[in-house]
């Protein structure tokens, strides 16, 4: 992923914020859960997260590839969080715990996903950063590969922040 964003890389989150951030992401999200989603970082600029291949996930049963609808809800999950890990970014004067609720009001207004070739692997890699991130709303791009960092699927999403 080439960066363009508007978020500064340099930003070091407290763990208090990476721990509630990652509650509320593997936790509180119960979908994620059932995806299998775990967070591998979260920095100002870029989320990585990993999903390894479930049974429950098998889209095509002859070949064991992901479903397209794992992929889909695993690009704008990835999103949100690259949405909320800015925003986190952007009121850095905030003490953690007020940071974690502005996430309210996040949702989803657009998303897009191009499925570039089968999801079949083992395991999944899956990164997203913010390229605006505007008062009312933000704009994100993301990736879905394979383990070996093979693109599978891009997608592309607006999130309402406000």
């Amino acid at each position: 992923m080439t960066r363009h964003t508007e978020v500064a890389p340099d930003i070091e989150f407290e763990p208090e914020f990476i721990e509630g951030l990652k509650n509320i992401f593997e936790e509180l999200i119960v979908f994620n859960q059932v995806l299998g989603l775990r967070i591998t970082s979260i920095k100002a600029d870029r989320v990585t997260a990993r999903m390894d291949m479930r049974r429950e996930l098998v889209g095509h049963y002859a070949h064991n590839r992901v479903h397209g609808g794992v992929i889909s809800a695993g690009l704008d999950t990835m999103g949100g969080l690259a949405v909320m890990a800015a925003i986190g970014a952007r009121h850095m004067d905030e003490p953690p715990a007020e940071r974690l609720l502005r996430f309210g009001k996040l949702g989803t207004i657009d998303l897009r996903v191009d499925y570039l070739r089968p999801g079949i692997a083992d395991h999944f890699e899956l990164r997203a950063e913010v390229m605006r991130l505007g008062s009312r709303v933000a704009s994100t791009r993301m990736e879905f590969c394979g383990p070996d960092g093979k693109l599978f699927s891009t997608g592309s999403a607006a999130y309402i922040v406000s």
